[in-house]
């Protein structure tokens, strides 16, 4: 899951003229490598990745600002899906 997450970010999130590694708890909303539209693209991500629906209730900003807090983030929606 970390793998998919991190690639993801790296691929849409980081700009393409910045050499920068993001860390597994950098905030990437304070970093400034997400905006609202790519916030979007996040949730779409990993619901058609990870087969997991997002609620409202679910779109807190700690659950999507770092790679670990996704990481966790989709864990816990798997389990409960289970």
């Amino acid at each position: 899951i970390k793998a998919k997450v991190r690639e993801f970010i790296e691929m849409n999130l980081i700009p393409l003229d910045d050499d920068l590694i993001i860390q597994e708890d950098d905030n990437i909303f304070e970093s400034g490598f997400v905006d609202s539209s790519v916030a979007m693209q996040l949730v779409t991500f990993i619901e058609k990745t990870f087969n997991i629906e997002i609620t409202d209730e679910d779109l807190d900003l700690i659950n999507f600002s770092t790679i670990n807090r996704i990481v966790q983030f989709i864990h816990t929606k798997i389990s409960i899906r289970s």
